[in-house]
């Protein structure tokens, strides 16, 4: 069954792409947390649409500030990532060569610690006193001397050895962690790219949904006046209503997202040529309503169209049933003027009563069967049935009357 939308007024939309994004972000985001809690006063279903819309452009707008932060980030740092890797090549080739020379070092501070043991054991032995023994000390005491000296020189050597090798190992730390760092950023980049094209994906299904109700709605809004101009109920401006049709056409056309927010540049609203129909004060007795019980799902009134700024203005209300397949009732005693099943509408019933009074029963499942052009009917009467919502509109001298008025 068709459904019908309304009125999107407090959202105030959602913002246009790059500049300002975060100030866009936040608006965006008090507007949804308003938009959420008026559902009972609009269609639910191209709400939530629309709802879901803006959230996907929010975080669209979150992805793309993000990717164009992260974009600038890697190409800054793309000469520094090139000069790292050679840096950290170099340094570890210059570690395997340090760590061979300490090798070198450690074998030959071994074996000369090893001598200078062996020397000193000697040298406690008990000596002769003869010319050829105090020669051979004093050979092994500057043998001893000598190794005790070489002994130093090679452990400075591998002290040194071992801080250029802590000192190489630091700044290649250094150097890949700052390589792995861009290259997470890089990783990250590429799955933000394929989630946002998947976000985009997602966005344009949901803008071929909404685009979709809400040009059925515009036609059910223009059969419906049609119908009412052929019976010379209201009169519509053809020429005006060509051009409205035409900004229309152009504003679901345009791929970018509608932008009304008072914070933000204003973006032309479609609708500089639409109708917006004379409204008088009801000024009759109230009466009852065409539905023992009922949710009101559309208002009547102007609001702009939050996803494609078309300007709007309800003529109807619509007003959903508590019980399936319930019972329509006239409001007021009269004649019926016209009863028939249309191709956009399904079935209308059109009552005309004093003082150039119309009430229009429009979506109706069913006309009851005893309901004929020319039949007179009392208030209360059974002119139809309806299983998903009512379209209730109400006319007095070719102008237009908020239906709400008669019964509340």
């Amino acid at each position: 069954m068709i459904k019908i939308f309304f009125s999107l007024v407090l959202l105030f939309s959602f913002v246009h792409a790059a500049n300002n994004i975060d100030k866009k972000i936040k608006s965006t985001s008090q507007k949804l947390n308003t938009y959420s809690k008026n559902y009972s006063k609009i269609n639910k279903k191209m709400a939530q649409t629309a709802k879901a819309i803006l959230e996907q452009k929010q975080e669209l707008s979150k992805q793309e500030k993000y990717l164009k932060a992260l974009k600038e980030e890697l190409e800054s740092k793309a000469s520094s990532y090139k000069d790292s890797r050679v840096q950290l090549d170099e340094l570890r080739e210059k570690q395997v060569q340090l760590k061979k020379k300490q090798n070198k070092l450690e074998q030959e501070l071994v074996f000369v610690i090893a001598q200078s043991v062996s020397l000193s054991i000697i040298l406690e032995e008990d000596f002769k006193s003869d010319a050829d023994s105090l020669i051979e000390l004093e050979v092994l005491r500057s043998m001893l001397e000598s190794s005790r000296k070489k002994a130093k020189e090679l452990s400075e050597k591998f002290l040194a050895n071992s801080n250029d090798i802590e000192f190489l190992v630091k700044h290649a730390t250094t150097l890949e962690s700052s390589i792995k760092e861009i290259d997470d950023k890089r990783k990250k980049l590429l799955i933000t790219q394929e989630e946002n094209k998947k976000a985009l994906k997602k966005l344009e299904v949901a803008k071929a949904s909404y685009k979709k109700e809400l040009q059925g709605l515009l036609k059910r809004q223009n059969a419906l006046k049609d119908t009412l101009s052929h019976l010379n109920i209201i009169k519509v401006d053809q020429q005006k209503k060509a051009q409205e049709e035409k900004e229309r056409k152009a504003a679901l056309a345009k791929k970018e997202i509608y932008v009304d927010n008072n914070n933000l540049p204003k973006v032309k609203k479609h609708g500089s040529s639409y109708q917006a129909m004379k409204t008088i004060k009801y000024r009759g007795a109230k009466t009852i309503a065409p539905l023992n019980a009922y949710t009101i799902t559309k208002n009547y009134g102007t609001y702009t169209d939050p996803i494609y700024g078309i300007k709007i203005f309800n003529e109807s209300i619509s007003l959903k049933p508590k019980k399936p397949n319930a019972k329509v009732r006239t409001v007021f005693n009269g004649k019926v003027i016209y009863a028939d099943k249309t191709a956009v509408l399904d079935n209308i019933v059109i009552v005309e009563h004093s003082h150039g009074l119309h009430t229009i029963y429009a979506n109706l499942s069913q006309i009851a069967p005893n309901i004929k052009t020319g039949k007179k009917i009392k208030k209360g009467y059974t002119i139809g049935r309806v299983k998903d919502e009512l379209i209730f509109e109400v006319t007095q001298k070719t102008s237009h009357i908020n239906p709400i008025r008669l019964f509340r």
